[in-house]
Parts: C-alpha cells; sequence; structure tokens
C-alpha cells in the first residue's frame, strides 16, 4: 500500500475515502448548486460518482497526492474534497475544493485548502501551485484570495472558460 498520509486542522480530517463514502459522496455531488462550475458543470449520478472516486485512488497511485476526503471533526460527517491535482496537460499542480452545499459558509474550503496548500510546498515539493476557477464562481474566488492566490490568466481547459489563480512558495 502506498503511503497517503492524511491532515489534520482545527476542525477537520483530510482523509483517504473509504468504500462506506460513495452514499455520501454521490449525495454531495448530485447536487446541481454544488457542481454549476466544476467538471463539466452537471451533477454527477451515482455511477459518475463511484467513477469519481476511482479517478481519485488512481490520481493517488499515479502521483502520489491527491484529493482528500473532507471529515468534520466534530460530526465525522463527510462534508467535501479536498486536495491537490495534476492531470496530465493541467497547467500546474491545482489546489482544488468541493463542500456540500448545505455546508457552505462555514470556511471548511479555506481551511482545508490553506492545509492542502502547505503540504503541496512542504511535502510535494511544489514551487507553484494553481486553482482553476470559474470566472463567476465569486465563493471560489474569495477561496483563492484568502490562500494569497492572484489571478494569473484565463484560458480554456477541457472547453471550459476558466481563471487560474496562482501562488509562489515563499523561499
Amino acid at each position: 500500500m502506498l503511503d497517503r498520509p492524511g491532515l489534520e486542522t482545527e476542525r477537520l480530517r483530510l482523509r483517504q475515502f473509504r468504500e462506506g463514502d460513495l452514499d455520501a459522496y454521490a449525495r454531495i455531488t448530485a447536487d446541481p448548486q454544488t457542481m454549476r462550475y466544476l467538471a463539466h458543470g452537471e451533477p454527477f449520478d451515482r455511477d459518475e460518482a463511484s467513477r469519481s472516486l476511482g479517478f481519485i485512488d488512481a490520481h493517488w497511485r499515479i502521483r502520489g497526492f491527491g484529493l482528500w476526503a473532507v471529515e468534520e471533526k466534530a460530526s465525522g460527517a463527510l462534508v467535501g474534497r479536498i486536495g491537490l491535482l495534476r492531470p496530465d496537460g493541467w497547467p500546474g499542480l491545482e489546489v482544488a475544493w468541493l463542500v456540500a452545499r448545505e455546508r457552505w459558509g462555514e470556511g471548511f474550503a479555506t481551511e482545508g485548502a490553506r492545509a492542502a496548500l502547505a503540504h503541496a510546498f512542504r511535502v510535494v515539493g511544489e514551487r507553484r501551485a494553481v486553482s482553476l476557477i470559474a470566472p463567476e464562481n465569486r465563493a471560489s474566488i474569495r477561496v483563492a484570495e484568502k490562500l494569497g492566490m492572484g489571478f494569473a490568466e484565463a484560458r480554456q481547459i477541457e472547453g471550459r472558460s476558466v481563471s487560474i489563480y496562482a501562488i509562489d512558495r515563499r523561499e
């Protein structure tokens, strides 16, 4: 088994996905509002949610880093996914987040993404990290800015317009 470290913050546990997470993950990704700016802008059905978890597992196996399941420590509830992505052809190591809609506004995305960004710089050894954000997704732009990221460029990725926010590791 590959070493797949987890992270902890004040309120969150970023851990590997488990088989028992599929129901909660499928519920989160089935919400049209949650998914409108992600992937192809459409909610996932259960099969797509399962394939998404397969992609997450494969990314860890191939890259040695990836997306974590985000568990709220207080309740043990799965509240989203946060972590690092670099699919083939991506414009850099991405810090990515998705939080269940009923938990929006609680600061989980910023808290978890901050831990993932620190992991990217300290453990993965990246010198620069990016976040690909739909230009109209003001909430995610605010998260990126709270992380210290600034707008770097606009680009088409997989047929969608994205704003790329970036931050360089401080020596």
